[in-house]
């Protein structure tokens, strides 16, 4: 009986750390994704007068491409992109909003993520 009970843990743990690395790497896939929007979103060359500004369409294959990087599959429809000023003073705002599926074997989800170029949420 004792056997089957630590057999029974062990299964029961490893599903559970089975579903945690699941989670934790959409989540980490995420956070990474955010910053290279918020790199995206800065574009520091064009300040400096070194980059050539970018058209709304390049922008947003960038970020798909970006996305692409991390596993993350995105459609344009799912990215938002706005510029507040042309020229070298431009500024971007960048967002995502995308699901990614989960799967744990016995049983699946969709975790939702909106990440954006905006600094006020830290």
């Amino acid at each position: 009986m004792r056997t089957i009970k630590v057999l029974l843990f062990l299964a029961v743990l490893g599903l559970v750390v089975f579903s945690a690395w699941q989670i934790g790497a959409a989540v980490i896939a995420n956070m990474i994704f955010q910053e290279d929007i918020r790199d995206l979103a800065a574009q520091a060359g064009t300040h400096l007068g070194v980059v050539i500004p970018r058209s709304e369409e390049q922008v947003t294959q960038l970020v798909i491409q970006k996305a692409g990087e991390h596993g993350i599959e995105l459609a344009p429809a799912e990215i938002s992109v706005r510029r507040t000023q042309n020229g070298e003073l431009s500024t971007w705002y960048l967002a995502a909003d995308y699901t990614l599926p989960v799967n744990l074997g016995i049983a699946s989800f969709r975790l939702h993520f909106t990440p954006t170029s905006d600094r006020r949420g830290i």
